[in-house]
């Protein structure tokens, strides 16, 4: 008998029926096989397919921005699909077959920002640095993950914020955090740099290089799946909204269970997705599909970020 979920367990799950009509909106590799796809064939589209196989497939330079989350450089099975850990300069090598195509795939004014753990965020940098301007690294906390008894455990990541060119979209504003305050200060009796509310005391503050705000899905949240290494529409809200413009088109060369797409709509963008295993892609256009009913992001509300685990 099929395991009987918690009723507070929101972990996506589909029926037979669901995976045979959410296929019907998925493009496959033979709809692209031998041409170069016109955009309004593949914008707002789950791909199906090798990466390799479609990049030359894919019209050139339409990517305003470019969200990457490849395997990082350790054994790890992707529901049959599994990439193993590679020596360092093997994972170099690996990255180097596909980071320049897909950074080409960018307009020359695009940001790119790529993810990355301690392991193989290095790797990245140094090939990513041969090709774009490297602004920043951002590092997230995760706070999740096993313990470990001889080492510290792993419970941050990087993403390397990097742009084609000199000219870029940054919109601060619309990134800002929320952030408690512990001892208001008042000039004139009146609150200074904060807003008294409802819910408490709180300040506005710009968005730094490290998120300690991000909550990492799991089974009572609606955007959960039982991806290995799925990244929180939270996180991916943030580089959509400082790196974009409403309208534009945000690709995700590794689209996993459909993270980067689901918040790109959610957000007023428009989003291109690939990814190789077709059960991923199912849960993809599921989620797609259910961010027509909501489309909130847990974490972001009235156009600030909130603490974690709030909102």
């Amino acid at each position: 008998m099929p395991e009987t979920k918690s009723p507070r367990n929101k972990t996506l799950s589909l029926s037979d029926e669901e995976k045979q009509r959410l296929k019907s909106f998925i493009i496959g590799p033979e709809e692209l096989s031998g041409k170069t796809a016109a955009l309004p064939a593949i914008e707002n589209k789950i791909i199906n397919g090798d990466l390799f196989g479609l990049l030359p497939r894919l019209p050139a330079e339409f990517a305003d921005l470019i969200i990457i989350d490849p395997p990082y450089n350790m054994d790890k099975d992707f529901y049959g699909n599994r990439f193993r850990g590679l020596s360092s300069d093997g994972y170099r090598e690996w990255v180097r077959t596909w980071l320049p195509a897909v950074v080409e795939l960018g307009k020359k004014d695009a940001t790119v920002y790529v993810c990355g753990d301690w392991k193989s965020s290095s790797a990245l940098f140094m090939e990513l640095e041969k090709i774009c301007t490297v602004r920043n690294r951002i590092t997230w906390q995760r706070e999740k993950g096993r313990g470990a008894s001889a080492n510290w455990k792993n419970c941050s990541e990087d993403i390397w914020f990097a742009t084609r060119g000199a000219d870029y979209v940054f919109n601060v504003q619309d990134v800002m955090q929320r952030k408690k305050v512990i001892a208001p200060y008042r000039h004139n009796g009146e609150p200074k740099d904060w807003h008294d509310t409802d819910e408490g005391k709180y300040r506005l503050t710009h968005p730094s290089n490290f998120w300690d705000d991000i909550t990492v899905p799991f089974w009572s949240m609606e955007e959960n799946t039982e991806h290995p290494t799925q990244k929180p529409e939270k996180l991916v809200a943030k580089l959509i909204l400082a790196s974009s413009r409403p309208g534009d088109i945000v690709f995700d060369p590794f689209a996993g269970s459909g993270t980067t797409a689901v918040t790109a709509k959610k957000l007023g963008r428009r989003w291109v997705g690939i990814e190789q295993n077709p059960e991923y892609c199912l849960w993809a256009q599921k989620r797609l599909e259910k961010a027509d009913e909501d489309s909130r992001i847990q974490g972001y509300k009235d156009g600030c970020f909130l603490g974690r685990n709030e909102g």
